[in-house]
């Protein structure tokens, strides 16, 4: 169990999407809220750290609306990176286990000892539940260009303008951001697949995510102008995944990735559905490179 208490918090009406349930931006949106009291909390901060290297998130149960929600968080040193800062995520009233976030950061190893001693009273062992499954805890690869992705078979599924609103205390866009642009164009990808809007609608199906990984590669800040390539990455028995890159507009910078562990999930009875022969191999033509 994290040390910390980080966030006592709500799910309202307006934060749920189409499924009736929480949508992923405020799922990051309350870690974001974690890490700034875990911060205020504890003293840990870039400067001792490095800045955080990618975000991981497991979606574990759905969260609907009324639900009370409480996050915990505290540092691993046995967790897939140098240095991890669980983030639980938690029904306040029945304690299960909605959501986590781990938090990836790379200090030099020669600080490990200085790190362990420094934050003694903030540690605790990696939850086995929050580790990657369907993604890999690596960070990605921040290379790819915009030409590039688009002619490996991406697609343009976003644009969109940084506002005030959307700046962290740093002044920098956020994660909160960057999720409600990949929530916007995570159906353009589905709407290639055979698992169409109408398609879905006949199966009684919506469209969920249960694993994320966000690595920002550089900042945007208010006024900027961003764009977003999408494109799918693999296919399982019942998930795909996708990859959003997002781009500043005006010089083609790279400024996020995030990839996804995406399913149909029958709204009757709130568990996924399989994927046929057909339609996984429909969904392997569309795998970018």
């Amino acid at each position: 169990m994290p040390v910390h208490d980080t966030l006592l918090s709500f799910v309202n009406s307006w934060e749920c999407d189409e499924n009736d349930h929480l949508n992923v931006q405020y799922y990051f949106e309350r870690f974001e809220e974690s890490e700034r009291q875990f911060r205020l909390l504890t003293g840990f901060s870039e400067s001792q750290v490095g800045a955080r290297r990618v975000r991981h998130v497991r979606y574990h149960r759905e969260a609907r609306v009324g639900t009370l929600l409480k996050v915990g968080a505290c540092i691993c040193f046995d967790g897939p990176h140098v240095l991890t800062v669980l983030h639980e995520l938690r029904d306040a009233n029945s304690g299960q286990l909605i959501a986590t976030a781990i938090d990836g950061y790379n200090p030099a190893v020669d600080a490990a000892r200085t790190l362990r001693s420094r934050f003694k009273d903030s540690q605790e062992a990696m939850a086995e539940a929050a580790a990657p499954r369907g993604l890999s805890a690596t960070p990605p690869a921040t290379r790819a260009t915009l030409d590039g992705v688009l002619a490996n078979g991406g697609q343009l599924t976003h644009r969109s303008t940084v506002l005030a609103r959307n700046l962290g205390s740093d002044g920098r866009a956020d994660d909160t951001f960057a999720l409600g642009c990949f929530t916007q164009a995570a159906p353009f990808v589905w709407e290639r697949t055979p698992l169409t809007r109408d398609a879905l609608q006949a199966m009684g199906a919506g469209r969920v995510a249960v694993e994320m990984k966000l690595a920002w590669a550089s900042p945007v800040k208010a006024g900027d102008s961003v764009v977003v390539a999408s494109g799918v990455t693999g296919c399982q028995a019942s998930t795909f995944t996708m990859r959003h890159h997002m781009y500043e507009a005006r010089t083609g910078r790279l400024v996020c990735i995030c990839d996804a562990v995406v399913l149909p999930m029958s709204l009757q009875t709130r568990r996924a559905l399989p994927l046929n022969p057909d339609q996984r191999e429909a969904i392997l033509r569309l795998k970018i490179d």
